[in-house]
């Protein structure tokens, strides 16, 4: 079924997918169980499929999800196969019935983050599945989720990165020479391809910097080691690309952590209810706002990203640098994604809208550019 007939019946399959197998697995469990309420019932069909830390993907049970914090990924729950060019068919097996029952998806919602999630990988199968899916595609989606790629591309693109320095196991790189890379002794160090603050930590002496790199190597075999700004504002700011390929920037929001954590870490974020203050929106000069707006549609452009994005700044003064950038952003109930939007105009439930009509429509362009060839 087209696209055009989906909407036309004002119906449409959608398969939810989360959990999956990075260290942010919990935080995806938590962004379904949103966007699974913000879908209007009447308007969209919805199966959720789980995928477990080892990376099984099985039929979750929505009973409870309207209420639940986070959705289950049932460990031992029936197993769904895509099928490769099935055009959204896949297989249901080991339910109970005689033979593999069938299911069939207009679009896929990768609620996903980090590894095997928001680096293409996904993105690859749905591709070869040859199906609808929000989000960016596969080059726009490595290509952000490798924050080494990521910030040589915006640098040769004339904007502004943080100075860096990249580290592994097999070529290291002492504090010093860390030190003399960035110009400061105060370092931050993180995984190249992880998010939600996972295995980050600042370093002000060769003990601590040590320390910081062994955490992150545990998540990652590249590690970023970058210069620390302070004083520093944290500002993101969200893309949204709309069906017609209008690209739009939101209204700015603003983390403030709390002076117990230091930064926005994991544990600021998620496990403690007063480790930041969230501002959206942020009070930023119209001015400055206006050229980081300008400059989050520059950056979606330059990682060749589609769809939604968060793209995050640090604000020392009037300087403005990129910091990262996210293609499938949380959508927790703290999440600055959704909140964003929400500031700009744009409630949830129209937000899921219209990237599902991104996807929709994407997929019908490519399939016909595909029957040109």
């Amino acid at each position: 079924m087209g696209w055009i007939d989906v909407m036309a019946h004002n119906t449409t399959r959608v398969a939810i997918l989360f959990g999956g197998r990075s260290a942010e697995h919990d935080v995806s469990r938590a962004s379904a169980a949103n966007i699974f309420r913000s879908l209007d019932a009447s308007r969209y069909a919805v199966t959720l499929i789980g995928i477990t830390p080892e990376g099984r993907w099985v039929l979750a049970d929505a009973v409870n999800a309207r209420t639940a914090q986070a959705l289950t990924v049932p460990p031992d729950g029936p197993q769904i196969v895509l099928l490769p060019a099935g055009q959204g068919r896949a297989l249901v097996l080991g339910d109970g019935a005689a033979a593999p029952r069938e299911l069939t998806f207009d679009v896929i919602f990768p609620v996903l983050h980090g590894p095997n999630g928001e680096d293409g990988t996904m993105q690859g199968a749905l591709e070869l599945a040859d199906v609808a899916y929000v989000g960016a595609r596969v080059m726009g989606s490595a290509a952000a989720m490798d924050k080494d790629v990521a910030k040589r591309l915006l640098r040769d693109a004339g904007l502004p990165i943080v100075p860096f320095v990249t580290m592994t196991a097999a070529a290291p790189v002492s504090y010093e020479d860390a030190v003399h890379a960035v110009g400061c002794s105060e370092l931050f160090i993180k995984p190249a391809n992880l998010g939600s603050s996972v295995g980050i930590s600042k370093a002000r002496t060769p003990q601590e910097f040590a320390a910081a790199c062994d955490l992150a190597l545990r998540f990652d075999g590249k590690i970023l080691i970058e210069r620390c700004i302070s004083p520093v504002r944290e500002i993101e700011c969200a893309v949204l690309e709309h069906a017609d390929g209008e690209v739009k920037a939101s209204e700015l929001g603003e983390i403030v952590p709390a002076s117990s954590h230091g930064f926005y870490s994991y544990a600021a974020k998620y496990t403690d209810a007063s480790g930041a203050s969230l501002h959206v929106p942020a009070q930023v000069e119209p001015g400055l706002a206006q050229r980081i707006r300008k400059m989050a549609t520059e950056v979606f452009g330059v990682l060749c990203c589609e769809s939604l994005a968060r793209v995050d700044f640090f604000v020392h003064g009037e300087e403005v640098y990129v910091n990262e950038v996210n293609t499938l952003p949380g959508f927790t109930n703290i999440s600055m994604y959704p909140k964003m939007w929400e500031a700009t105009g744009l409630p949830q439930p129209a937000l899921m809208d219209a990237l599902i009509a991104h996807a929709l429509a994407r997929h019908a362009r490519l399939r016909q550019l595909a029957s040109q060839r």
